[in-house]
């Protein structure tokens, strides 16, 4: 099934096909660091963190660009309020940004680059539209002439006349229109300025980025993305601006703009007051159970916030990945190991590997109608719950190779699927300092000091197996307390030995898997 995709130029869903089948090629708007972001940005933070995600799950190769505006009218304020230069100001807030986004476990992208570095860039850009008519200079500012191309308000639908609350649309008599828009605006006292042709200044906030795109991604690239806010006047004039500069409509192919976050039934933003600031949530819930928040709604509603609705996708999240990491340790402990294409036909046609099956299936279906992130999330947990009951009926003594395979690969598939949208880990332990911690009792018990394995995991597995026995056949003496002390000595050296059909089973005690 192919991915199909919301294109707000075209308001449908299309079937995603690249450009350049070598490479998908991604322009992702990101902040203006001009002061502490808020949680509404780790929604585009962690979208496209998914998307790319789930690109490369299907095979394709992604190249992602994430631009910084670190030259803009916000930024110029908060310079004058902290009395610091503009780029001091973009550099701290930037690197703030982008250790928050870390912890929500966002992979950078991999190009992030910043305004202020591609002056020379936006100054040639805007040269080609006045040599192509498509821009006019009044007294060293230079705007863009809306009426010189055509299909101005395609991707917003607005006509002229139009305006749309909250947005940056500049008031000056000197326009043509007053939709024209600033290309360069000329320096005033105190601003950061270059010199250009037409005397020191600065770019205008919407050439930045098409001058950024089209420098790292080359005409019609893949996916241009933001959040809805940004429909009207930015990404409406990046189109403009860059289809005049390259003469045909070969800007971007699929716009995706994902909706808002809102705090009480409105838009969480800076210049609303009305933020929580990503560092303080993450301060207070795990960066995974926030992903889980964010993904549980389909990213083209609005999504309510609230530290209730969070506590309850913490409890969500931690289930889920407690399913995963208690599974693939049990995996651990019998030392299993996968080997594609080898496992016994008997269990490929195993309950369980027909429901491993559909879970994929059904997780793709979701992700490919539109990165349902919601729709592939309730698939995680139906199939979480289904590996919890098989784990539940693991034994060392009586399950078959074949149900181990079938086993394997189901937990194989949670982790790889649970991957892709950022919930699920592989558990980490050492088997060195477990095995070290399980010795003394294993001395203890079995009044032996030496070892056949000298490797950590196989040493390990040996030291459990033994006291498992020996738990087993005390238990089958009705000698209680040498059983219970077993357990309990094994449990505080970090195994959980647990009784199942006609035998036991084991695994290593997983901590947090995700730390902040």
């Amino acid at each position: 099934m192919a991915i199909r995709v919301y294109n707000t130029l075209t308001r449908n869903k299309e079937t995603f096909v690249p450009s350049n089948p070598e490479e998908v090629r991604v322009y992702v708007c990101g902040i203006t660091p001009y002061s502490e972001s808020h949680i509404g940005h780790s929604r585009f933070a962690v979208f496209w963190d998914v998307v790319r995600r789930y690109l490369e799950y299907r095979g394709h190769h992604v190249l992602m660009v994430q631009n910084l505006t670190d030259v803009e009218d916000k930024l110029i304020e908060a310079s004058r309020e902290e009395r610091k230069p503009p780029m001091v100001i973009a550099r701290r807030y930037a690197k703030q940004f982008n250790k928050d986004v870390a912890r929500l476990g966002v992979v950078p992208a991999q190009l992030q680059p910043r305004a202020s570095e591609h002056i020379d860039d936006i100054i040639a850009m805007i040269e080609v539209l006045v040599e192509k008519g498509h821009a006019y200079v009044v007294s060293g500012d230079v705007y863009f002439e809306v009426n010189s191309f055509r299909n101005y308000g395609k991707l917003s639908g607005r006509q002229a006349g139009d305006v749309m609350a909250g947005a940056r649309v500049e008031v000056d008599e000197r326009k043509h229109d007053p939709r024209d828009f600033a290309l360069w605006k000329a320096a005033k006292p105190g601003e950061p300025s270059w010199p250009s042709p037409w005397g020191a200044g600065r770019p205008g906030w919407h050439i930045e980025c098409s001058a950024m795109s089209l420098k790292y991604l080359g005409k019609n690239f893949d996916f241009h993305g933001g959040g809805t806010d940004l429909i009207f006047p930015h990404h409406e004039n990046e189109i403009a601006q860059s289809e005049a500069f390259l003469g045909a409509p070969e800007f971007a192919r699929y716009w995706v703009h994902h909706e808002m976050l809102n705090l009480r039934q409105e838009k969480m933003s800076k210049s609303l007051g009305n933020v929580v600031t990503m560092k303080a949530v993450l301060d207070r819930f795990p960066g995974p159970a926030v992903r889980h928040f964010l993904l549980s709604t389909h990213y083209r509603k609005i999504l309510e916030f609230g530290f209730e609705i969070l506590a309850d996708a913490t409890k969500g999240w931690q289930r889920l990945q407690k399913s995963a990491s208690d599974a693939a340790s049990y995996l651990w402990a019998f030392g299993w190991r996968s080997r594609p294409g080898k496992e016994d036909a008997a269990a490929k046609e195993s309950s369980l590997a027909k429901k491993t099956r559909d879970a994929r299936v059904a997780f793709e279906e979701f992700m490919d109608d539109d990165f349902n992130t919601a729709g592939a999330i309730g698939v995680l947990f139906d199939f979480a719950r289904e590996i919890n009951t098989t784990a539940a009926s693991l034994s060392f003594n009586n399950t078959s190779k074949q149900e181990m395979d079938a086993f394997g690969a189901a937990v194989s598939t949670l982790l790889e699927i649970g991957g892709v949208l950022g919930l699920v880990e592989k558990p980490r332990f050492e088997p060195s300092e477990i095995a070290k911690r399980v010795r003394p009792a294993w001395s203890k018990w079995t009044g032996r000091t030496m070892l056949s394995s000298r490797n950590p995991a196989r040493e390990l597995r040996e030291m459990v197996r033994d006291l498992a026995v020996m738990r087993e056949e005390a238990r089958a003496q009705k000698r209680w307390p040498v059983a219970d002390g077993i357990r309990n000595e094994l449990a505080a050296s970090g195994i959980i030995l647990e009784d199942a059909r006609n035998g036991y089973r084991w695994r290593p005690e997983v901590g947090e898997v995700w730390k902040s």
